[in-house]
């Protein structure tokens, strides 16, 4: 008989127990080995049937056993102990209570810091926290998860929000021939670490989004606990709501482009409505700061635009400057194809109304999303333009997002676009595994105080120590790998009586490479596979074998992908090889962490500079493995020529083909005279000493820049705290900071096609040959078109010129002093040798503007 309808009952605890039921369901268990230790000594084997799940666990765990342990003096003490030591760790101050006491002294004694905020928002699309909440699909969802779990141990006062997804995203199985198989489970919240807001009378709080054709987009609200953070969920499967759109969160990424703005509509509307509805429900501070984690929920600035107008009777531009001043931008794409864009006709569908945010006036959105296709709207152009600060997420990849959006500041160099980087981290307590920590000293503790890893127990370990301990992670990779490989088979169709090869898959002491991540194109997943031939000799190499360990999923609507899949799949399938290159479907967190454990060697091969940051080899780092990589994302900027290898790039070679014929030589090429040789060096106690030394080098020198706990210093002090101060600026004594902004972009709308650098002249001084460093005096006439002159800035910007081209290079930009009647003048130093060349500019000037960037406006002498 099939059941009619699925649900989840919890356990009853026995009254001794109850705190069993906050730790399980605060998720700070998922990086707290001690609570972890605890669940496992309820029933060790039920403990590992789970997967480690406590509240699956208490669920199914015999009543007896809680019985006995309500009356075990021992177990008691240990709940006990944790239960005021999570207590302890949710309420106590931290970093960032400490540094807001240092701040306020500073600032009682006249220092000009910046105080921090009380409250920060944080949105994406997916949170990926523990494969017990299943709502992530990879690195962007990873990352937001890290950063929850950061923010936490530091003590930073963020409320996340988010969709909750009934089908999660998609397991992944093989057909025999090797096709990728999308599965999608039906999760049921209460069996969930969830909890669901309600109303007094027990009713659900619903939010409430107006939808096309007088309908409601309804959602309740699911909060999960992550440490000290709140993470809001937002889920359409409400009864009151039409089919279709009760249907809206049903799968992450999944649907088509009028399913996915309506989670996009939903995630950012409603996410702001959820906010506002759960501070006022518990008495949460407001938030101050609002950060978008890439563009999907960037809908919420409308919203908080329509808060100023309909709440505080400002106009457009007012509540606009308002809302900008507390938001904060996170790209993370490196090309213009994989930013979300909807056709301007869907967009106008769903605001064309406005009743959706009203009061906000439907031509007013559609230019915050415009684009160089005018058919077409842009979220990450919206973003930018509703946030008054920008981020990417490595240095690299803030220089490629300063190229690629700088048509939205037209007139301003590249560098000058006001875009920043803070690069990604990862969240130790979460991905080193146990002995790694122990060994490395890294801690809840180290978040604490903020200091990330601690390296200071790491000295007096032996290289013989060390190996032991990578010998082990690797033994326990390659256990991990036998069971999944056989599973794969059996789910493939084979018979259990034709897989007794499985049981000798990988070998505990062979070289082992791991490759693991989404497979969108640009990864390159079949690079290593360009010459099959000379892979193969290396994975069967006589003396230095090497053994891949490969996952990922492609997107269910990516034929390209999964055919790349299919083509790993075939070659790891044939008999020669199979024991040393395996694929292991249905790569998650589960999976994840064996791989960065227990890999020797972490290789990722994009094609640069497509990879935003990519963590993955992060985490392996913190395991003691070495990287070997492209020099792309985090990996440009923290290679350092001892700390693993960079494979070389190609660049300026335009045929992609050849591109990848010459990246994969120079794999194979390091993979076979570099690493495998180091590798397989041993002393006379079978230690390779030298490969031991580029592992201590890593773990001291990645350990603590790696960190999710810098990550989020960083954009706590470069980020929330500048955007919490600009906002108490604007919106302070009546809003008078936005009216006086908005008045002044008005002036600037009115007067700026009129503004000319009528004239300009450079005098060099002194020897007729000028050199570096010599001063020049320039001199400017300028129009002003009725601006005041502490209204503008004027600039001489100087910079290197090519023999077959005057655009500018390298530009120094330094203000001309007003001399008066539209003059103005200045003394610089020439800060080049060579060619150079020099203009003249004139840019807004006010001191609410976070960067002369910032209103994209600049005129050109000439």
């Amino acid at each position: 008989m099939r059941a009619l309808r699925r649900f989840t009952v919890r356990a009853s605890l026995p009254e001794p127990l109850s705190a069993l039921s906050t730790l399980a369901t605060n998720l700070r268990w998922t990086w707290h080995p001690p609570t972890q230790d605890l669940f496992a000594s309820i029933d060790p084997r039920v403990w590992s049937e789970v997967g480690g799940d406590p509240l699956r666990l208490l669920s199914v765990v015999d009543a007896s056993k809680l019985e006995h342990l309500a009356r075990d003096e021992q177990f008691l003490l240990k709940l006990h102990a944790l239960a005021t030591d999570l207590e302890r760790y949710v309420r106590g101050p931290r970093w960032y209570q400490r540094r807001q006491d240092e701040i306020t002294q500073r600032r009682e004694h006249g220092a000009p810091d910046t105080p921090l905020p009380t409250s920060v928002a944080y949105f994406s699309m997916e949170f990926g926290v523990h494969e017990a909440l299943p709502n992530y699909s990879g690195g962007l969802g990873i990352l937001a998860g890290d950063h929850l779990k950061a923010a936490s141990d530091l003590g930073v006062p963020l409320i996340a929000v988010g969709l909750l997804y009934r089908s999660g995203y998609f397991r992944q199985s093989l057909s025999l021939d090797g096709w990728q198989i999308e599965h999608y489970p039906t999760l049921d919240p209460r069996g969930l670490p969830l909890e669901l807001l309600t109303e007094p009378s027990g009713l659900p709080l619903l939010v409430h989004v107006a939808m096309p054709g007088d309908r409601t987009l309804r959602a309740k609200i699911w909060k999960a606990q992550v440490g000290r953070i709140p993470l809001l969920l937002l889920d359409s499967d409400v009864e009151q709501n039409d089919e279709d759109l009760r249907g809206v969160t049903d799968r992450l990424y999944g649907g088509d482009q009028n399913h996915r703005i309506r989670q996009e509509i939903l995630a950012g509307i409603g996410g702001v409505r959820a906010v506002r509805t759960f501070c006022e429900l518990t008495g949460h501070a407001q938030p101050e700061v609002f950060h978008t984690n890439e563009g999907h929920a960037g809908f919420l600035g409308l919203e908080r635009i329509r808060e100023y107008i309909t709440n505080d009777g400002l106009d457009f531009d007012q509540a606009l400057t308002a809302s900008r001043a507390g938001a904060v931008f996170t790209t993370h794409t490196p090309v213009p194809a994989g930013i979300d864009r909807f056709p301007v006709d869907l967009v106008q569908h769903y605001f064309g109304a406005e009743n959706l945010v009203p009061g906000v006036n439907t031509q007013r959105i559609l230019a915050l999303g415009a684009e160089d296709n005018p058919g077409m709207f842009n979220m990450a152009h919206m973003g930018l333009r509703l946030a008054q600060r920008a981020n990417g997420v490595s240095k690299l990849h803030g220089e490629v997002s300063r190229d690629m959006f700088r048509g939205l500041w037209p007139g301003f160099d590249a560098t000058e676009v006001p875009i920043g980087s803070v690069t990604n981290g990862v969240h130790g307590p979460t991905w080193a595994a146990t002995e790694m920590s122990k060994l490395l000293g890294a801690s809840e503790a180290d978040s604490h105080t903020g200091n990330g890893l601690g390296i200071g127990a790491f000295e007096p370990v032996t290289d013989t120590g060390l190996w032991e301990i990578r010998s082990t992670l690797r033994g326990r990779l390659v256990d991990e790998v036998r069971r999944r490989v056989r599973e794969s088979w059996l789910q493939r169709g084979a018979s259990a009586l034709e897989l007794g090869w499985t049981d000798s898959v990988f070998d505990p002491s062979v070289l082992t490479v791991g490759f693991a991540r989404r497979v969108p194109t640009y990864k390159r997943l079949t690079l290593m596979l360009r010459d099959p031939e000379r892979l193969r000799s290396l994975l069967l190499h006589p003396e230095r074998p090497v053994q891949l360990v490969v996952a990922g999923k492609s997107h269910p609507a990516d034929d390209g992908g999964k055919a790349l899949i299919q083509q790993i799949v075939r070659y790891a399938d044939e008999a020669g090889v199979r024991h040393r290159i395996v694929f292991l479907p249905d790569y998650d967190m589960s999976m994840a962490r064996y791989l960065y454990w227990g890999c020797d060697v972490w290789l990722n091969n994009p094609m640069r500079p497509l990879e935003a940051c990519g963590t993955s080899g992060m985490k392996a780092a913190l395991n003691g493995g070495l990287n070997l990589s492209i020099r792309d994302g985090w990996w440009d900027e923290l290679y350092d020529g001892s700390n693993g290898w960079a494979i070389p790039t190609a660049d300026g070679v335009n045929d992609p083909v050849r591109r990848d014929d010459l990246e994969a030589n120079a794999l194979y090429d390091l993979l076979g005279s570099q690493v495998a040789p180091l590798f397989y060096d041993r002393g006379e106690d079978g230690v390779p000493t030298r490969w031991m030394s580029m592992v201590r080098h890593t773990l001291a020198s990645l350990g603590p820049v790696v960190q999710a706990s810098r990550m989020v210093r960083e954009y706590v002090e470069t980020y929330y705290a500048p955007a919490a101060a600009s906002a108490q600026n604007v919106v302070g004594e009546g809003y008078r900071g936005a009216k006086e902004l908005s008045s002044y972009r008005h002036r600037l709308r009115a007067s700026w096609t009129r503004v000319r650098v009528l004239d300009s002249d450079l005098v060099i001084s002194g020897s007729s040959v000028p050199v570096l460093g010599a001063p020049v005096i320039v001199r400017a006439r300028v129009e002003l078109a009725g601006l005041e002159p502490s209204e503008v800035d004027v600039q001489v910007v100087l910079g290197k010129v090519s023999h077959d081209s005057d655009e500018l290079k390298d530009i120094v930009s330094s203000p001309m002093n007003y001399a008066g009647n539209g003059n103005y003048e200045a003394e610089v130093p020439l800060p080049h040798a060579g060619a150079l060349g020099y203009t003249v500019r004139v840019l807004p000037r006010h001191g609410l503007l976070a960067t002369p960037a910032e209103l994209g406006r600049v005129v050109l002498a000439g």
